[in-house]
């Protein structure tokens, strides 16, 4: 089920979404954490979760064999397709995150940054069950995210019943919105893992954002 206030939030957020990756006392974060993400998609077919404006899907794609970025937010996604790209390697789709059964390919990795705390806590468990469905047995699932720093992020504004936390939010236009924003532990995340049925599962914590991958059994 496609979350309508996130897409417009996003639609109209896109063109000042990159600036985040402009503040420079994340920058070595940011080169530390592409390197790493290379390695973990370096020859795979990829099919990425709401890749936005196509930032890392422009440095990833040329370390896969194949990439198919996916996202529900139709502004960001036309300036995603803009970038240049491997000739032949990377397509695009009109996708919601929740309902992947109709995306077209095969893919033996998939890979999401700065969503998976976007999802409310009491749909995780699902969202990973019908992403993994949509893998081939043995594939690799690769996420990212923020670290929640002090001083550097946004203020929580509030906590609700079932622990997902708000970030109050003010754009270009002068319009504020609550978003969702969840900032999980790295204990959080591997039981979350171990629940989806993971065969591998690692997690790197730096400073500004963490990574976590696992792998699907090769039988199932």
């Amino acid at each position: 089920m496609r979350d309508p206030e996130l897409i417009d939030y996003y639609d109209r957020r896109t063109p000042e979404y990159e600036r985040i990756y402009q503040r420079p006392e994340r920058r070595g974060d940011l080169r530390q954490l592409a390197a790493l993400l290379g390695d973990l998609v370096a020859g795979r077919d990829v099919l990425e979760l709401a890749c936005g404006t196509g930032y890392w899907t422009r440095l990833l794609a040329p370390r896969a064999r194949s990439w198919l970025a996916t996202d529900a937010a139709v502004e960001a996604l036309a300036l995603a397709r803009a970038k240049s790209y491997p000739e032949g390697r990377v397509e695009f789709a009109l996708a919601d995150a929740y309902a992947l059964a109709a995306v077209p390919g095969r893919f033996d990795a998939a890979l999401a940054g700065f969503w998976w705390s976007h999802v409310p806590r009491p749909r995780l468990h699902g969202f990973l069950a019908q992403l993994g469905r949509r893998l081939g047995p043995g594939s690799r699932l690769v996420f990212f995210d923020n670290r929640y720093v002090p001083g550097s992020s946004l203020p929580i504004s509030r906590r609700d019943a079932s622990g997902n936390t708000w970030q109050q939010r003010r754009l270009d236009d002068g319009s504020e919105r609550e978003v969702l924003k969840n900032f999980p532990g790295a204990a959080e995340l591997l039981a979350a893992a171990a629940a989806a049925g993971a065969a591998a599962r690692s997690i790197v914590e730096l400073r500004y954002f963490w990574c976590l991958s696992y792998v699907l059994p090769e039988t199932r």
